[in-house]
């Protein structure tokens, strides 16, 4: 029997393949949201880390503060990126 009972949803093999282009279509909007939060994150965590600086001393003394900051900060931000982008591939 190829059909469903009552000839409600037509060929079965259609229905099938036209499900699993369907879910295909829904993870890879899930992957694209994924990467876009975590891109997101990346930017906020920087941006509140170097908000957060209370800079004094000389110009080149505040550069530094800011250098480091940024050697803390910028790992993760790099792994969150990284990790978004290979939700994407």
């Amino acid at each position: 029997m190829s059909e469903f009972p009552f000839g409600m949803f037509g060929d079965p093999e259609e229905l099938q393949k036209q499900m699993a282009a369907w879910m295909e279509q829904a993870q890879q909007g899930q992957r694209v949201a994924f990467a876009d939060q975590a891109i997101n994150l990346a930017v906020g965590m920087t941006v509140a880390a170097i908000g957060r600086l209370d800079l004094t001393g000389t110009a080149n003394e505040q550069a530094n503060q800011v250098r480091d900051a940024i050697r803390l900060i910028f790992p993760e931000a790099v792994t969150l990126v990284r990790e978004a982008r290979q939700g994407l591939s």
